[in-house]
C-alpha cells in the first residue's frame, strides 16, 4: 500500500495494484471540519484521482474515530467578511464536485458523525457504508444557512421531495438504523467495521472492467433525471463507447476462456 499527501488533511491511499483508492480526511482536532484549506485539499486529491487510469474505485474515508466530517469549519466561516465568503464559496463547492464528479464509482465509509457538508460528502458517493455508530443530517437551516454542498439536490434523488423537505427543514439528525431504513445509507455494518466493509466492496468492484465501470457511471449520472427515451439514447452512447474497446474484447475471451480477466483499460 502506498501513500500521497494532499497539504495537511488529505491522505490518499492505494489498495490493489493502486486500483482502488482511499481518500481519507485526516483533520482529527477538528473533527475534519471542512476548512478553506481542507476543502482545496478534496479538490485536488480527486483531480488526481480522476485523472489516474489505474484508478477503478475511490472510497471515501475518515481517520477520526468518532466522525466522518462535522461539516463546514464554522469557526473559520465566523471570522471571514461577506467579501471573503463570497471568495471562499467557490473553493468550498470545489470540494463537493470533486467527490460528485469522479468518474469512477465511490463508496463512503461512515462512522459517527456525518453532518452538513460531511453528509454532503458521503451523498456525493455512489454508495454509502455506515456502521451502527453512524448519525447522518443537514443541520444547516439551525444556523441560518442552507445545504450548499449539493444536499438539496442530492438527498431528494435518494428519498424523494418529501422526505428530503422533512430532514432539511426539521434540521434533525438520524441514527444508523432509521438512516438505512430510508434510504439515506445503503449498507449497514457493524461498529468499527465501515471502512474495512467499503474497502471488500471497492475491491470486488475494482475486479470488473475499467471501461466498463467508468461507462456505466455516465450513464447513470447522465441519465437520471431525464425522460426514459432521453435516458435509454445516453444509455446507448455509453454503450457504443465500450463496445469496441479492449476490456470487451478481453472480457468475452476470459467468459469463453473460463478464466480471469486482464482487463487492458481501454
Amino acid at each position: 500500500m502506498s501513500e500521497e499527501r494532499f497539504g495537511e488533511f488529505v491522505l490518499v491511499r492505494r489498495h490493489e495494484q493502486g486500483h482502488v483508492a482511499e481518500l481519507a480526511l485526516d483533520r482529527p482536532k477538528a473533527m475534519n471540519a471542512v476548512s478553506t484549506e481542507m476543502a482545496r485539499s478534496v479538490a485536488a486529491a480527486c483531480a488526481a484521482l480522476g485523472d489516474d487510469r489505474d484508478v477503478r474505485v475511490v472510497v471515501l474515508t475518515s481517520t477520526h474515530e468518532r466522525a466522518f466530517c462535522v461539516g463546514a469549519d464554522l469557526k473559520e466561516r465566523n471570522s471571514l467578511s461577506d467579501a471573503e465568503l463570497v471568495r471562499q464559496r467557490p473553493v468550498a463547492r470545489g470540494a463537493y464536485t470533486g467527490v460528485l464528479e469522479l468518474p469512477v464509482p465511490t463508496v463512503a465509509a461512515v462512522h459517527g458523525f456525518a453532518l452538513g457538508g460531511g453528509f454532503e460528502l458521503a451523498l456525493s458517493c455512489d454508495v454509502i457504508v455506515a456502521d451502527r455508530t453512524a448519525v447522518v443530517g443537514l443541520p444547516e437551516v439551525s444556523v441560518g444557512v442552507i445545504p450548499g454542498g449539493g444536499g438539496t439536490q442530492l438527498l431528494p434523488r435518494r428519498v424523494g421531495a418529501a422526505r428530503a423537505a422533512e430532514l432539511i427543514f426539521t434540521a434533525r439528525r438520524v441514527e444508523a438504523a432509521e438512516a438505512r431504513e430510508l434510504g439515506l445509507v445503503d449498507v449497514l455494518v457493524d461498529e468499527g467495521r465501515d471502512r474495512e466493509e467499503a474497502l471488500v466492496l471497492a475491491s470486488r468492484i475494482a475486479g470488473n472492467s475499467p471501461v466498463g465501470l467508468r461507462a456505466a457511471k455516465r450513464a447513470l449520472r447522465v441519465g437520471y433525471g431525464l425522460d426514459l427515451r432521453a435516458g435509454l439514447e445516453i444509455e446507448d452512447a455509453a454503450w457504443r463507447s465500450v463496445a469496441f474497446s479492449g476490456d470487451r474484447a478481453e472480457g468475452v475471451a476470459a467468459f469463453n476462456e473460463k478464466r480471469k480477466p486482464e482487463w487492458p483499460g481501454e
